[in-house]
């Protein structure tokens, strides 16, 4: 048996899909699912009362005239298409910055998709269908205009070398451990890249480059206790890892308040006070200073016993007790562990005492040695210790420029598809 296929009129469809309103038709007997396939539908031309109405003499008037107009179309559309390319304008490999020149594009392209499929209408201006759908989710958000891509507009922005460098530095496993600001001032050091640490951060921001880390460190404690020369400050705490196998190891360390150089360090496989004495009187012996050293401790056990007490009495170190003796927290030592912790020895496999020496042992050479600190303006903590590093900020400062400057005249000597016309013209 033959199935019946209903019809409806087209007015009644019109409305639908113009008011999105499917009731309209449900009400009166349409089933949903076909009112629901009118609104996603194209609208379709009928044929009113006023052509058929028409005697045969005007009917091929109107045929003719039609005729003319879609020969007209037709050859108009080749001369543009000819046009495109002769010129070789192929959207796909050439980048439209203009907000308003791209919904043009869009304009027409939507314009042409009731008479013409979309592929064949992308396809005459070389624009691909992934491209368009993107511009559109832009347009909804006002995101379409962006900036140019010629180097002459912003002649300071860095170069594609340049870029490129600072992404192979940010993902390398070789500088995992240093943060993205000291990172930026050792590439100067290094001689690789003049380019400041907001730009760095900007860059890994908007091109997503992931660091081949595992933790996010928290954020840096702000309260803290200054000192004026090497040897004036000591901070000296205690910090506790835990290794694969469920056992422990302890971290005992002494940093220098004003140029946050580790003086000296230890690792135990357990918690003995009597640490903290060989790490104080190790900091004592490479000491220079005439005065003794103020030691600034919390109030656990390793730190206030016996031992200590006759330490100090002894009148080798000054000690003040944070947040008794005094308003300040022992922050400076303690974010030295969340960087040591965080940015290093989290990225290791920690499974036995020995393994955790080795690598604190190398974090603390890179730390004193090579890692510039971001408070001394390109200076490592060894440079500021003994005074041998008054220079490097001017003689950085002298690079950056040099860089600038090189950066300039070539991007001023670069040209674009833009700019190229103009400067043969």
């Amino acid at each position: 048996m033959s199935r019946h296929q209903r019809t409806y009129d087209h007015r009644l469809r019109e409305l639908v899909r113009r008011t999105g309103d499917v009731t309209l038709a449900t009400r009166i007997g349409v089933p949903r699912s076909t009112a629901a396939g009118w609104l996603r539908g194209s609208s379709q031309a009928a044929i009113t009362l006023d052509v058929l109405s028409m005697d045969g003499q005007d009917l091929r008037a109107e045929i003719l005239r039609l005729r003319r107009r879609v020969d007209k179309l037709r050859a108009l559309a080749r001369i543009l298409v000819a046009t495109i390319q002769a010129f070789g304008l192929d959207l796909c490999q050439r980048r439209i910055p203009d907000g308003e020149s791209k919904f043009i594009l869009l304009r027409a392209v939507e314009r042409g998709r009731k008479s013409l499929n979309l592929r064949r209408a992308l396809a005459v201006i070389g624009l691909s269908p992934s491209r368009f759908y993107a511009w559109k989710r832009a347009a909804q958000g006002c995101e379409l205009d962006d900036h140019s891509s010629c180097p002459k507009t912003s002649p300071q922005r860095l170069g594609s070398e340049e870029v490129q460098t600072i992404k192979e530095t940010v993902m390398s496993p070789g500088y995992r451990h240093v943060p993205t600001g000291t990172l930026a001032i050792l590439a100067q050091r290094l001689g690789r890249v003049f380019a400041s640490a907001t730009t760095w951060r900007r860059l890994v921001r908007e091109r997503g480059w992931r660091r081949p880390r595992l933790r996010v460190h928290p954020a840096k404690p702000k309260v803290g206790i200054g000192a004026e020369r090497p040897n004036e400050v000591w901070h000296i705490d205690t910090t506790l890892i835990r290794l694969l196998d469920g056992s422990k190891a302890y971290v005992h360390a002494v940093i220098d308040n004003f140029s946050r150089r580790i003086l000296s360090w230890r690792v135990a496989g357990s918690f003995d006070p009597a640490s903290t004495i060989a790490v104080l009187l190790e900091a004592c012996r490479s000491s220079t200073s005439q005065a003794p050293p103020t030691v600034l401790t919390d109030g656990g056990v390793e730190n206030v016993n016996r031992n200590i007490d006759e330490l100090i009495h002894s009148g080798l170190l000054r000690r003040v007790l944070a947040m008794t003796e005094l308003r300040f927290s022992n922050s400076m030592i303690e974010a030295w562990w969340r960087v040591l912790k965080h940015q290093w020895l989290y990225l290791n496999t920690l499974d036995s005492v020995e393994k955790v020496r080795k690598l604190v042992g190398f974090y603390v050479q890179e730390h004193n040695q090579r890692l510039p600190h971001s408070a001394f303006r390109g200076q490592t903590p060894d440079e500021m210790y003994f005074g041998k590093g008054a220079d490097v900020p001017d003689e950085l400062e002298f690079a950056r420029k040099i860089a600038r400057q090189a950066r300039l005249e070539r991007n001023r000597a670069l040209s674009c598809a833009v700019c190229e016309p103009s400067d043969a013209a």
